[in-house]
């Protein structure tokens, strides 16, 4: 039984970093299996990988050309 409970207790960390990477928008089953290998660092990079989203502002896309602005402008009228 108290093996039972440390492997529930093993497991913390790859649970955490698994529903991080989940929330973040990354794969929870590869960052569940990366934290077996390497548990707490695994964490730290996950936490710049979000910090670095953060910063990066979102694309906005391709800007329409003034003259086809006005085209659809005009095909609307």
């Amino acid at each position: 039984m108290p093996e039972l409970l440390l492997l529930c207790f093993m497991l913390i960390p790859q649970l955490v970093a698994g529903i991080y990477a989940k929330t973040i928008g990354k794969s929870f089953w590869f960052w569940f299996f990366i934290s077996f290998l390497i548990p707490i660092i695994s964490l730290i990079i996950l936490l710049i990988l979000d910090s670095k989203k953060e910063e990066t502002k979102p694309k906005k896309g391709y800007q329409l050309a003034d003259h086809v602005k006005k085209n659809k402008e005009n095909q609307k009228e």
